[in-house]
């Protein structure tokens, strides 16, 4: 053997171990959420063993009943109806057993998923920012909900016929022990194969479940995607090209399911075929010994009960088990999302930020990849009650200085203070509490128009939301609608404009008691009468706040207290509008630009 061949196989062997230790480490972490309910799971054993041991009675009780019929002083009827009514008590009660058990493990199973599924949706919202930015949403919606399905079919079903199926081939394995050792030998010949077509089928289809997984969330985040952009896919006749892309990914999943399918559902059969062989041999074995005296009819009778018991459970370990490894690899996809690092907690001793409202920038450095600078060396100042624009190309990082300043990221270099204080010191909370924002981008979320802009404000009135709207512009258009204020707002206002939809969002940053303001674009969909009315709206919500204002559109900062003119990163410029248009630098290039 060459040296690369061995280190390729030394290098297989470590693979296999790891996966190993990956598959018991989900094991283990799920069936700490079962300790959690460790009175429920304490109830359900019994449930289990009282099913199966009354179960497991019956196959004695009816070799009992067939030597007696078959007794060489002739039949006794008696004892056989004793023996069946017995038998038929103990199948009863093994029933009712079994179903108080599923009642009791579906119950169980949702109780578990609930909670898992609250530790995602928790956890998302403890990501930090960027973290979110290089995960697809359609991805995070089917961790949330295809992959946590899975593991609830898993844990309502799966594990517990593999529990139940445990303590049968006990129970069974003792009959027949005590009913023929010799049988027992027989049929022991086989066992060996059933479990190795198991093991070695388990372990080649799990990756294969995995990949299925990936290819779903991946046909989801497209899809996704797509359904958000279709006003511009259309726009630019791109369905055609859209449905090509669509196609090769549902065909790459559908693959990737038939592969992981196909592959777990050839166990089944296999293992049942080499069972079948197991009983032929037993009743082989059983009629020789029959013939030279060594075992009764009943008796035989009994053992292949007992066997059918025994090979039951394996056969359907050996059905399930491509389910059980589509669940293992679901529940790898949860934890490892749940293992995701959070937003760095809060320093120790990390107060509420107090103050006027004054924001410092000192020689600010800041990556978001930490190869290619977005912010260089940056530092400004803005005071208390000003309103301070920032303007610049696109890509200059208007927008990251948001970012910044809300601690979605934390820069590489330099400090950025609030009233004196490091940001960094200050609880997360209580900083992004102290600012309100509004985007170009909009988000509206399912609930009445009244709910949306109270959304600024905990506990608003209603008189407080209408004088929101009219302050933006919108409360007369709101009345307007069949149910005002209470009209209910799907799928993000789709039916409602863009413009309006802006307005909204401005109504509520309106209503909010934040004493810093920033809006990012936040006229870019009104027309241009509208931004006239909102600016004066603004002009008088905006004084005694801190503002920073990001605009493409410069007429939008004329009357800004502070410009800072922003490229690659740099403040080039800074000053107020007819300062900066006299210095005829970069500023009044952008101006002018605007115009011509």
């Amino acid at each position: 053997m060459s040296g690369s061949e061995r280190r390729d196989k030394m290098a297989a062997r470590a693979e296999k171990r790891a996966a190993s230790r990956a598959k018991r480490a989900v094991i283990a972490r799920l069936a700490r959420y079962f300790f959690r309910f460790k009175f429920r799971v304490l109830a359900a054993f019994v449930l289990m063993v009282g099913s199966n041991l009354f179960a497991l009675l019956g196959p004695w009780l009816s070799g009992r009943a067939i030597d007696a019929i078959a007794a060489e002083g002739g039949p006794d009827f008696a004892l056989v109806g004793r023996l069946c009514l017995w038998m038929g008590l103990f199948y009863l009660a093994s029933s009712a057993f079994s179903y108080l058990l599923s009642a009791l493990i579906i119950r169980l199973s949702q109780t578990i998923v609930r909670s898992m599924r609250q530790e995602v949706f928790d956890k998302i919202l403890s990501l930090p920012v960027g973290a979110l930015d290089r995960v697809q949403a359609g991805d995070l919606i089917n961790r949330i909900s295809y992959d946590i399905d899975t593991v609830n079919a898993s844990l309502s079903n799966d594990v517990l016929q593999a529990a139940s199926g445990v303590i049968t081939v006990i129970g069974a394995l003792i009959g027949m022990i005590a009913v023929s050792p010799a049988l027992l030998g027989l049929f022991a010949l086989t066992l060996p194969f059933s479990v190795w077509i198991t093991l070695k089928r388990s372990r080649s289809v799990r990756p294969l479940f995995r990949k299925r997984s990936a290819r779903l969330a991946e046909l989801n985040g497209f899809s996704e995607e797509m359904l958000s952009g279709l006003p511009t896919i259309r726009a630019y006749g791109r369905e055609g090209r859209m449905i090509e892309k669509f196609a090769l990914k549902n065909t790459e999943a559908v693959d990737a399911y038939y592969r992981a399918d196909y592959l777990g559902s050839l166990i089944g059969p296999a293992v049942n075929f080499v069972n079948n062989l197991g009983t032929v041999l037993i009743s082989t074995g059983g009629a020789f010994f029959f013939l030279f005296g060594l075992i009764s009819i009943g008796d035989i009778s009994a053992f292949l009960l007992y066997a059918r018991r025994f090979s039951g459970p394996v056969n359907e370990f050996a059905n399930i088990m491509g389910e059980i490894q589509s669940a293992l690899a679901a529940a790898e996809r949860v934890f490892r999302l749940l293992d995701a690092p959070s937003e760095p907690a809060d320093p120790p001793g990390a107060v509420l930020p107090q103050g006027p409202g004054q924001v410092r920038f000192e020689h600010v450095r800041f990556s978001y990849d930490g190869e290619h600078p977005v912010i260089r060396d940056l530092s400004f100042t803005a005071e208390p009650g000003q309103t301070v624009a920032i303007v610049g190309p696109t890509g200059a990082g208007k927008t990251t200085l948001v970012n910044l300043m809300m601690r979605f990221y934390d820069p590489q270099g330099g400090a950025i203070l609030l009233d004196g204080q490091d940001i960094r010191t200050l609880s997360r909370g209580g900083l992004r509490a102290a600012f309100t924002m509004v985007l170009q981008d909009t988000w509206l979320f399912e609930g009445t128009v009244a709910e949306n802009i109270a959304y600024g404000r905990e506990g608003a009135t209603l008189a407080e939301v209408e004088a929101a709207a009219d302050a933006a512009r919108i409360g007369d258009f709101v009345r307007s609608l069949p149910e005002g204020f209470g009209t209910r707002l799907t799928d993000n206002g789709v039916n409602f404009s863009k413009g309006q939809k802006q307005l909204l969002t401005i109504a509520r940053a309106m209503l909010s008691p934040a004493r810093l303001l920033i809006l990012d674009e936040a006229t870019s969909n009104v027309d241009t009468r509208t931004e006239l009315q909102i600016r004066e709206a603004m002009a008088e919500l905006m004084r005694g706040r801190t503002s920073f204002v990001i605009a493409h559109r410069l007429t939008t900062v004329e009357n800004a207290d502070l410009i800072l003119v922003v490229k690659d990163g740099d403040i080039v410029e800074c000053g107020r509008h007819d300062e900066l248009l006299g210095q005829k630098g970069f500023y009044a290039e952008l101006y002018a630009a605007q115009f011509e």
